[in-house]
């Protein structure tokens, strides 16, 4: 009697894992099949797009190189910069000075030139022949002051005065030419000065513009690495979510609760009786640090081995998590439990209820990670199992 009732609802589980489910258009089977293949999908554009972000660190130590090039550059055009300015400074007080000079030997030349004509004329007024000649045969003023008639004619204070002039008028070109030279000097460093700082806007703006182009490659990276991780989560989520949902039909397949506790051909029970759908190892790029065993939530979950609750609370991820010390390295955890059923420092014996599977903390779907350490570092169970 009891196999005839049991066979209807083994058929009806077989046929929710074989045949679509209401509002699918798959069965569970085909669902983690196709889930699968999607996985492997984006596992392949996962590893195109790690190319490309591969590129754009490529891109990105290049430009850094380039702005560390630009800044380097930058530096020694503001030290050439500095040096024009100090030196067209230096210029222009030569120039000023040289101004007053040029200033002060005109009018120097005016007075000489004013006491000459005055001694002139005295020479005229004293009815000098010769004198009168020169002067009258001079082609000039310029070219008075040249003849060595004239020369010879006049007292030594009128040669002091004739010297003077002359010297002044000298002194007076000398001054005109080197203001002139002064006064190109400016012109030659303030044009310097306006392409230097042309040169400096130049790599200012190669320098923002290089910054731009980094943070841009920066902001594709970051978009490429966050489209990676949210497709490869949630596809990998999903499956494990299936592949539970998958475990705990079989478990009902097989007439199994899952809160039964089975004593293991190793040193450790199973602390709930049921598949193992994610094993010890790697995954997801990290370390999967125990086993998931899927059973439904509720489940009461034993104590693999006697021993003292060392650890019982929410720890992160693992949500409500425990831990039992067996022997001086050896000790079990169990993590994602919906309620507790022991305490902190409690002794516990093999096979105890000491809570309850749910799914607390990170996890996809009831069932229970169970983790075995040594020396507080993880194993894989199935090795005490």
């Amino acid at each position: 009697m009891k196999k005839t009732f049991l066979l209807p609802i083994a058929l009806a589980i077989l046929a929710f894992l074989v045949l679509p489910l209401p509002g699918l258009s798959a069965p569970l089977t085909s669902r983690i099949q196709e889930k699968r293949d999607q996985i492997q999908q984006h596992k392949a554009k996962e590893g195109v797009l790690s190319t490309t972000i591969e590129s754009f660190s490529t891109r990105i130590d290049a430009i850094q190189g380039e702005i560390s090039a630009t800044e380097r550059r930058l530096s020694r055009v503001q030290d050439s910069l500095d040096q024009q300015k100090e030196q067209l400074l230096a210029v222009r007080n030569r120039l000023e000075a040289a101004r007053d000079r040029l200033e002060r030997l005109r009018s120097e030349l005016v007075t000489a030139r004013r006491v000459l004509a005055a001694r002139l004329v005295e020479i005229y007024k004293a009815d000098s022949p010769d004198a009168l000649t020169v002067i009258l045969s001079s082609d000039g003023f310029g070219d008075l002051l040249e003849r060595a008639e004239f020369l010879d004619r006049i007292s030594d204070q009128d040669r002091q005065i004739t010297d003077r002039v002359r010297g002044l008028r000298d002194r007076a070109h000398d001054q005109a030419v080197q203001l002139a030279d002064l006064e190109a000097r400016e012109q030659l460093a303030a044009e310097r000065i306006l392409r230097e700082r042309d040169q400096v806007a130049a790599v200012e703006n190669q320098l923002v513009g290089a910054r731009d182009q980094l943070a841009s490659a920066r902001a594709d990276k970051r978009g490429a690495l966050a489209q990676v991780r949210d497709s490869r989560v949630r596809l990998e989520g999903d499956l494990a979510a299936l592949e539970r949902e998958q475990a705990r039909v079989q478990a009902a397949i097989q007439g199994n609760s899952g809160g039964s506790f089975k004593q293991g051909s190793g040193q450790l029970g199973w602390p709930v009786n049921g598949p193992v759908v994610s094993p010890f190892g790697m995954r997801w790029g990290r370390l999967h640090a125990g086993i998931d065993i899927a059973v439904p939530s509720g489940t009461p979950i034993h104590a693999a081995d006697g021993g003292r609750v060392v650890l019982m609370g929410w720890v992160g991820g693992y949500g409500n998590y425990t831990c039992v010390q067996h022997t001086a390295s050896l000790s079990t955890c169990y993590a994602h439990q919906s309620s507790f059923a022991t305490s902190n420092g409690a002794s516990v014996s093999q096979g105890q209820v000491i809570g309850y599977v749910g799914c607390t903390g990170h996890c996809f779907g009831d069932h229970l990670h169970f983790e075995t350490r040594v020396n507080g570092a993880p194993v894989d169970p199935m090795g005490y199992l």
